[in-house]
């Protein structure tokens, strides 16, 4: 190959990484949309086609996507967070819990499941003994990052149409399996693991706040500089948490 042809290959790679960056740095969270937006069916598909094509853990495929259209099941959904919003307060765990009314708004819906009987897929010994647990733990981890692997390409993908996203996680309680998983017909074994709503955000997003790529980035050994103590985190989570999560970038200190 020419000096030419190569340069022309860099600068083509070049073009096609920008596009992708262009996605992920307009992939911003929306928690209201307008619900006179109507999601087409082929959008859809478009999106969860980016899902399927994830990579995962033996090739095992652990998620399930669960297209939500019907509005009076999106409103229970956001009835049950609407309840966990509350039960948080009362609790008075102090995080900023954001306001899932949203979620009857968003146009688009989609619940993602997944069946942890997949971690057998992974290296497991079956056994029983401590070492088993062990691998069996693990085998969760690569499940999860499997599914998330999934959802972050469905959301891209959504970003990539002109949407603004939401992706739900506060699903871990059993309440919330117990509420939603009779609601769409989900079979015991599985687990509703993330929910992801996307459409025209009700006013516009704005870019939260990110690490600069030094503080996270090192150099065959990791940096000492980047370490923080427990006394440090504490304190990121009293004073910084609240303004990273519901301010712009340009006005969180």
């Amino acid at each position: 190959m020419s000096e030419t042809a190569a340069l022309a290959a860099v600068e083509a790679d070049r073009s096609r990484y920008d596009a992708l960056m262009d996605v992920i740095r307009s992939r911003m969270t929306s928690r209201a949309f307008d619900p006179t937006n109507v999601i087409p069916h082929e959008h859809y598909a478009m999106i969860l086609e980016a899902a399927r094509h994830s990579p995962s853990g033996a090739n095992a495929q652990p998620w399930h996507f669960i297209v939500i259209t019907d509005q009076d099941l999106k409103t229970k959904i956001m009835e049950y967070f609407r309840e966990e919003q509350v039960r948080r307060a009362r609790l008075k765990m102090k995080f900023p819990t954001p306001d899932y009314r949203g979620l009857a708004t968003a146009p688009g819906m989609i619940v993602i499941a997944s069946d942890f009987r997949w971690a057998r897929a992974f290296p497991v010994l079956n056994d029983g003994s401590d070492l088993d647990r062990m691998y069996k733990a693990n085998a969760e981890r690569i499940l999860l990052q499997s599914v998330a692997a999934a959802t972050m390409s469905a959301h891209l993908a959504a970003a990539a149409l002109g949407y603004g996203v939401w992706w739900v996680t506060a699903i871990g309680q059993q309440a919330a399996q117990e509420a939603m998983k009779p609601l769409l017909g989900i079979p015991d074994e599985l687990s509703v693991l993330d929910i992801m709503c996307f459409g025209r955000p009700a006013k516009p997003p704005y870019k939260r706040w990110k690490k600069e790529l030094d503080e996270i980035t090192n150099w065959n050994r990791f940096d000492r500089a980047h370490y923080m103590t427990e006394a440090e985190i504490d304190e990121w989570v009293a004073k910084t948490r609240h303004k990273v999560m519901f301010r712009d970038a340009e006005n969180v200190d």
